[in-house]
């Protein structure tokens, strides 16, 4: 595993890493870690997000397609109108 240290860590940033970590009852490294484990996605995590997307959209062309698309408010205000 790698190691990383940092430095010139503003103050008031370091007191709210410090205040968050301590409320849940963390160190600030585990608290750290955890931060980029959220914030900071992998190589494995991006390749995934990106077929979900693919995925998603193939979803909703076929859904497109495949259904008549509702009418717009102004065709619908017409029609109503005109009963």
């Amino acid at each position: 595993m790698a190691i990383l240290h940092e430095e010139n860590i503003p103050d008031d940033l370091y007191e709210a890493l410090r205040a968050r970590a301590r409320s849940r009852r963390r160190s600030i490294a585990a608290e750290v870690l955890a931060l980029l484990e959220v914030n900071i996605p992998t190589a494995e995590e991006l390749k995934s997000r990106h077929a979900f997307l693919r995925k998603l959209i193939r979803t909703r062309e076929k859904r497109t397609t495949t259904r008549r698309a509702f009418p717009s408010s102004e065709e619908m205000l017409r029609e109503d109108r005109e009963r």
